[in-house]
């Protein structure tokens, strides 16, 4: 049966092995989508496992209780930025959680984990912070299917931001984003692997940012405005990919 040629094919991250020639079942959330979709038998899709490349599939079966598909070849492109940025995001309200890891992960970050520091709006006991870890990395795949990228940003479980400035890892820049600064991203020599720790609605306490620049932090300002907490990830990944990654 030959795919329908009617609409384009729908991407979809499956953790499963993809081997070409094999019939899967689809997961459940894959499957979810593919009904809202309202997807047919004979229908194109496109699978990937975060493993690196993409496959092309046609359904086999689309029932309520199972989907099956059958995948036909495999595109290897890669579409990951040479450029290694870990976001380190001081945990807001609302959607704007949502946001910057969804618009962050369009722009190419490798890695996010989230920070609770002291004026984080929100305070999460430890079963609701799983809960939201959980539907924060589901917001990261649904923006992978999204952009094209075929391999899932790594997201962390909370992390206090004491415990995360003595365990932050050692890569070759670290960055705060503070408007007082004295320098801006185009002072910087182009690094491989960046840091960035962008502080929550009420930006970090002095006693947070003092500790931070201890940690290795520079400090950098990002124009002369105040950004807010979802724009400023955003705002300084696009120039540190312009300056240094792919763009």
């Amino acid at each position: 049966m030959k795919p329908h040629a009617s609409r384009a094919a729908p991407r979809l991250f499956t953790p499963v092995d993809l081997v070409l020639g094999a019939e899967i079942r689809l997961p459940d959330r894959a499957a979810h989508h593919l009904a809202v979709l309202r997807m047919r038998s004979g229908d194109a899709v496109t699978l990937f496992n975060g493993r690196g490349g993409e496959f092309s599939a046609e359904l086999l079966r689309v029932a309520a209780d199972e989907m099956l598909a059958r995948v036909l070849s495999k595109d290897d492109s890669e579409r990951e930025s040479p450029l290694f940025i870990a976001l380190a995001q001081c945990v807001s309200g609302g959607d704007r959680m949502d946001t910057a890891l969804q618009k962050s992960t369009e722009l190419g970050v490798s890695k996010i984990v989230p920070i609770a520091s002291e004026r984080s709006v929100v305070k999460l006991s430890s079963d609701r912070a799983e809960k939201r870890v959980a539907h924060w990395r589901n917001v990261v795949i649904a923006a992978c299917e999204q952009c094209g990228r075929n391999r899932i940003p790594e997201v962390a479980p909370i992390a206090a931001i004491s415990d995360f400035l003595e365990q932050a890892p050692g890569r070759e820049l670290r960055l705060l984003l503070a408007p007082d600064a004295g320098q801006t991203l185009k002072h910087l020599p182009p690094p491989r692997e960046v840091v960035l720790l962008v502080g929550p609605e009420g930006g970090l306490t002095a006693r947070e940012r003092g500790d931070s620049e201890r940690a290795g932090f520079v400090p950098v300002r990002f124009g002369p405005r105040v950004l807010r907490t979802e724009t400023a990830p955003l705002a300084a990944m696009a120039a540190m990919q312009t300056l240094w990654g792919d763009c």
